[in-house]
C-alpha cells in the first residue's frame, strides 16, 4: 500500500505543478483550467451576464467613457466637434435666450405665489407650466454648455442625464397643457372640482405630472437604450433607441391632439345659443389659452417631425437629421414667448410680474436723490373686481370685466 500511496504522489507531483515556473511546461492544462474556472464564475453569476466583479449586464457600460464616442461614430457622417467662431456665437446666443427664460418664469412663478388672488386652478396650472419652462432654460444651458467636443468625453450616464433633463421639462410642459383644457372644461361646465376642501386634488395632479415626466424621461437610463444594438440607435440621439423616441412622440402627439378637442369642444359650447357662459370675458379667456397652446405647437412641431422622421431613417439615410439642432434651438423659443403671453393678456398679472422691477427702479432713484418726494411712492397692487368676483363664483375663474382675461 505504500507503495502505491506513493506512486499516486508522484503522479499527482508531475500532472498537477505546485510552482509558477512548472506551469510553463504544461500550457495546455494551464489554459484548460482557467477555461474551467471562467466557466464555474459565469454560472454563479447566472446566464448571459458579463465576467465583471463590480456591476453586471448593461449598466456595467454606463461609466464607460469610449462608448458615447463609438455611438456617435456608428450614426453621424462626420464628427466635427471643434469649436468654430460660429458655433460660439451661436452657443453664447442661446445662453442669453435661456437665461432670459429663466429671469422670465422666475418672475412669474413669484407674481403667482406671492399674491393670494392668483391661488386659483387656472393660475396654479400656469404656475406650474412656468415652472416647466424656467426647468427647460436651465436644461438647455446645461445642454449647451455639455455639447460640442465635450460631448465625446461624456459617459453614458453623463449623456443621458443632459438629454433626460430635456425631456422631463418637455413632458412636464404637455401635461401642464392637458391640465389647462382639462381646468378650463371644468370651468366652461361649471363644475366646483377645485374647493378649499378639495384643494389637494390639484396638488396631487400637478404631483402626477412630474412624476410621469420624471419615469418617462428616466426611462433610458433605466435600461430603454441602445447600448448593446448600435443598429437600433436614434441618429438625432445617438444613445436613445428608435423604439423610444418613437414611443415618446406619440404619447406627446396623442396628448395634444385630446388638448386641441377639449378646446373645439369648448368652443362650440361657448357658441352655443344655449349657453349661459357666452360672452366676450369667456371668449378672451378661451383666446389666451388657446394662443399658449398654439405657440407650443408651433414651436415643437418641427422638433416632433425631425423625431419622428429619426424613428423611420436608416442610418446615414437622411442628411437633415444632422441639422436636428436648428429645429430644438427653434423650440426653445416656446419657454420664452410663455411668460408674455401670460403678461400681455392679464393685466393684473403683468402688474404683479413688473412690481420687482418697479421697485428695484424706484429704489436706484432714491439712492441718487436725498429724501425722495413721497407722492412718487410705488402703491400696493389693487385686487381686480373682476378676479375677486370670479372668486366667489360656483366656478373656476370666469371673469366680469376685461382687467384679467387670464
Amino acid at each position: 500500500m505504500s507503495i502505491c500511496l506513493h506512486i499516486c504522489m508522484c503522479t499527482s507531483c508531475a500532472w498537477f505543478p505546485q510552482r509558477p515556473e512548472d506551469s510553463i511546461r504544461f500550457p495546455e492544462f494551464q489554459m484548460n483550467l482557467n477555461l474551467l474556472q471562467n466557466q464555474n464564475f459565469a454560472q454563479s453569476h447566472g446566464p448571459g451576464r458579463p465576467l465583471s466583479p463590480t456591476m453586471g449586464g448593461l449598466y456595467s457600460e454606463y461609466l464607460n467613457p469610449e462608448k458615447v464616442q463609438e455611438h456617435y461614430n456608428y450614426t453621424k457622417e462626420t464628427l466635427d466637434m471643434q469649436e468654430t467662431p460660429s458655433r460660439k456665437v451661436a452657443s453664447a446666443f442661446i445662453i442669453i435666450l435661456c437665461c432670459a427664460i429663466v429671469v422670465e418664469n422666475l418672475l412669474v412663478l413669484i407674481a403667482v405665489a406671492r399674491n393670494s388672488k392668483f391661488h386659483s386652478a387656472m393660475y396654479l396650472f400656469l404656475g406650474n407650466l412656468a415652472a416647466s419652462d424656467l426647468l427647460a432654460g436651465v436644461a438647455f444651458v446645461a445642454n449647451t454648455l455639455l455639447s460640442g467636443p465635450v460631448t465625446l468625453s461624456l459617459t453614458p450616464l453623463q449623456w443621458f442625464a443632459r438629454e433626460g433633463s430635456a425631456f422631463i421639462t418637455l413632458s412636464a410642459s404637455v401635461f401642464s397643457l392637458l391640465a389647462i383644457a382639462i381646468e378650463r372644461q371644468v370651468a366652461i361646465a361649471k363644475v366646483k372640482l377645485y374647493g378649499s376642501d378639495k384643494s389637494c386634488r390639484m396638488l396631487m395632479l400637478i404631483g402626477a405630472s412630474w412624476l410621469i415626466s420624471l419615469i418617462l424621461g428616466g426611462l433610458p437610463i433605466l435600461g430603454w437604450n441602445c447600448l448593446d444594438h448600435l443598429e437600433a440607435c436614434s441618429t438625432v440621439l445617438p444613445l436613445y433607441a428608435k423604439h423610444y423616441v418613437l414611443c415618446v412622440v406619440t404619447i406627446f402627439s396623442v396628448i395634444l391632439l385630446a388638448i386641441v378637442a377639449l378646446y373645439v369642444r369648448i368652443y362650440f359650447v361657448v357658441r352655443s345659443s344655449h349657453a349661459d357662459v357666452a360672452g366676450p370675458q369667456t371668449l378672451a379667456l378661451l383666446k389666451t389659452v388657446t394662443i399658449v397652446l398654439g405657440v407650443f405647437i408651433i414651436c415643437w412641431l418641427p422638433a416632433f417631425s425631425i423625431l419622428l422622421l429619426d424613428s423611420t431613417c436608416p442610418v446615414r439615410a437622411c442628411p437633415v437629421l444632422y441639422k436636428a439642432h436648428y429645429f430644438f434651438a427653434f423650440a426653445t423659443l416656446n419657454s420664452l414667448l410663455n411668460p408674455v403671453i401670460y403678461t400681455w393678456r392679464s393685466r393684473d398679472l403683468r402688474r404683479e410680474v413688473l412690481r420687482p422691477l418697479l421697485c428695484w427702479r424706484q429704489g436706484k432713484g432714491a439712492t441718487g436723490r436725498r429724501g425722495g418726494n413721497p407722492g412718487h411712492r410705488l402703491l400696493p397692487l389693487r385686487s381686480s373686481s373682476s378676479l375677486e368676483r370670479g372668486l366667489h363664483m360656483p366656478t373656476s375663474p370666469t371673469f366680469l370685466e376685461g382687467n384679467t382675461v387670464v
